[in-house]
């Protein structure tokens, strides 16, 4: 491989044209070579993005064929999730690194054979496969997992997670109205969040317990189909609590008809010696810590006052292209990048990205079936 590496984007939907776009702003030693789409529009407004004549990659509307044109040393894989596993066999099959959007897949059995396929694929080829998961690079994220993992909270005891936010972006053919499609809302939207409380805990769950429902959106929305008309039905609203072995908890709160809210993305780690917050778009980090607690087993600040709190913008100056993640995908690219050149491993690999599919799915069946559901029932322990 040269110095440039050549990308192949499979998925020209809008998440394939905002990698394309955050590949352009990273500028030398990355181009983007070929795409590919069945769909004829997507393509266009993907070959449209180019920069200059020379920047025009080569479109497909197979993605079989950009695999087998040897235009490419990477792809990235942004078609809808359903497609996800197919489209990973493909390329697993194919002499090229891999960086695939979330969710891995919709299915776990589809996950465990991907797992297999990655470890018979890769004794001595050094190819990456790489899930995903942006959030965890939005700057102030970013902040608030450094700053627990270095104790500023103390042990850490809860983590939450809410979002509060407007309802599903239009997709072609408006495929994500079906869980069929997506996996499910607390998999489509929420396996960065699983794989966040993985990340800042450092341990995996042991059991979730559940409660969602469609209650606001595309209730009076129809689709034909060959059984007669379909009505959507992804869920849009749900709490999940998730258990871990070392007793630490944490919470989701998601709301997809909440848009009337300043900072929609709010984490929260509370450790037995402080709190960190992290919130977003205001990319605003806070800190504080119980200064007397555990010297004198006294009360220490009062709450409710931010006394002892501190508060800060955090952004990362090295950033050329925001996009609609904070910059996140932008450093995400990089660190990919980074890993092909110097032969390091996936920041997060197929088990881990799995895992935060296993959660979500597991969530979905407590929902279904009102009760606690361990992740082992899900998913086989050990992955």
């Amino acid at each position: 491989m040269s110095n440039t590496i050549r990308y192949g984007i499979i998925g020209c939907g809008s998440m394939g044209r905002e990698h394309i776009e955050n590949l352009y702003a990273m500028g030398a030693g990355v181009a983007v070579t070929a795409i590919a789409d069945p769909h004829a529009p997507s393509r266009e407004a993907t070959l449209a993005l180019a920069r200059t004549a020379q920047d025009r990659p080569q479109a497909f509307a197979d993605h079989r064929e950009l695999l087998q044109s040897g235009l490419c040393d990477a792809v990235v894989i942004a078609t809808p999730n359903f497609t996800h596993a197919a489209m990973l066999r493909d390329a697993l099959a194919a002499d090229v690194h891999i960086l695939v959007e979330k969710p891995l897949v919709t299915r776990i059995e589809d996950g465990l054979e991907l797992i297999e396929r990655e470890r018979m694929r890769d004794k001595g080829r050094g190819k990456l496969v790489w899930v995903a998961q942006e959030y965890r690079y939005m700057p102030p994220v970013a902040e608030l997992v450094r700053l627990a993992h270095e104790g500023a909270a103390g042990r850490i005891q809860q983590v939450s997670i809410r979002e509060h936010r407007e309802p599903f972006y239009p997709k072609v053919g408006d495929w994500n109205r079906f869980s069929a499609n997506t996996g499910g809302t607390l998999v489509e939207k929420c396996c960065h969040y699983f794989n966040l409380m993985e990340l800042i805990l450092r341990e995996q769950p042991v059991s979730v317990f559940a409660s969602g429902g469609q209650r606001v959106n595309h209730l009076d929305e129809s689709y034909g189909g060959p059984n007669g008309p379909r009505r959507p039905d992804i869920l849009d609203s749900a709490f999940a609590v998730l258990d871990y072995p070392s007793g630490a908890r944490a919470l989701l709160d998601l709301c997809m008809f909440a848009e009337n809210t300043v900072d929609n993305e709010h984490i929260t780690v509370v450790g037995d010696e402080g709190k960190l917050e992290s919130l977003l778009p205001s990319l605003t980090l806070r800190h504080g810590r119980r200064e007397d607690w555990g010297r004198r087993q006294a009360w220490g600040q009062p709450s409710g006052t931010g006394k002892g709190v501190s508060v800060r913008r955090v952004w990362d100056t090295s950033i050329k292209y925001a996009g609609h993640h904070f910059g996140a995908s932008y450093i995400e690219h990089q660190r990919f990048a980074a890993a092909i050149r110097e032969g390091r491993p996936a920041e997060i690999g197929l088990a881990e990205g799995l895992r935060a599919v296993a959660v979500g799915l597991a969530s979905h069946r407590s929902i279904d079936e009102r009760r606690v559901v361990a992740i082992s029932e899900v998913l086989p322990q050990g992955v």
